[in-house]
């Protein structure tokens, strides 16, 4: 592959990404607490298996720019919020798959450190642990939204062809 062709999935890829995140954050109501279901997680599992971390971190890193760009908030509150919850999901799907652990596990572990690192963020930002409480009942909808990304990852990887 060239690296032009390379450069130009991972970018097709990241601006994917960008439009389901944009579409899911104006259209889809969050859940309780606030949760998204994080439809944009299902390109980086895709960018994961087919390229690499590396490739995953850029363009998760492109996603979460460009999208607070176009939404209006790129350096807000909610950006470092958001972008430390891409992070750490993205440091936990790099792990997984070093670890060899399946699609399934890496989706919900990715979940799960993504709204840890929203929690971090907070806590430091609001200079208090209060918002620590919410820690055990996002884990659980970690788990749900962790796998419902799994499922559309997978569904996508078996039909893929590059």
């Amino acid at each position: 592959m060239t690296k032009t062709r390379y450069y130009t999935i991972l970018m097709m890829l990241a601006a994917l990404a960008v439009c389901i995140n944009i579409v899911e954050s104006l259209f889809l109501p969050p859940l309780q607490f606030g949760i998204r279901l994080g439809l944009a997680n299902i390109i980086s599992l895709i960018t994961l298996k087919l390229y690499g971390s590396k490739a995953m971190f850029a363009v998760c890193a492109v996603r979460v720019l460009v999208a607070n760009l176009l939404k209006g908030i790129i350096f807000g509150t909610s950006f470092w919020i958001g972008a430390m919850g891409v992070f750490m999901s993205c440091l936990a799907l790099t792990f997984c798959e070093k670890w060899g652990s399946s699609l399934c596990f890496s989706s919900m572990i990715s979940a799960i450190m993504h709204s840890l690192g929203q929690l971090l963020v907070i806590s430091f930002l609001y200079g208090a642990l209060d918002f620590l409480w919410l820690l055990p009942p996002l884990i659980i909808m970690s788990l749900f939204t962790g796998f419902i990304t799994y499922v559309i990852a997978k569904k996508v990887l078996e039909r893929i062809r590059l």
